[in-house]
């Protein structure tokens, strides 16, 4: 649960960083570029957020 909800704000936070930098947010010249891929990746690996909400609901319906 609590990758699932670190991996998205950090992804909301980053977005918003984009949005304020615009195209510079893209470029190699700064380090939002790099903060971009590595938030994008925490969504990505140990599971993919679709797959860590389907396994929060099934624990939660378990009652564990």
């Amino acid at each position: 649960m609590a990758k699932l909800y670190a991996s998205e704000a950090c992804g909301r936070v980053v977005d918003r960083m984009l949005q304020l930098h615009g195209g510079y947010g893209y470029s190699e010249d700064y380090p939002i570029e790099r903060l971009y891929r590595d938030a994008r990746i925490t969504r990505i690996y140990e599971g993919a957020n679709e797959i860590q909400r389907l396994i929060v609901s099934r624990e939660l319906v378990d009652g564990r």
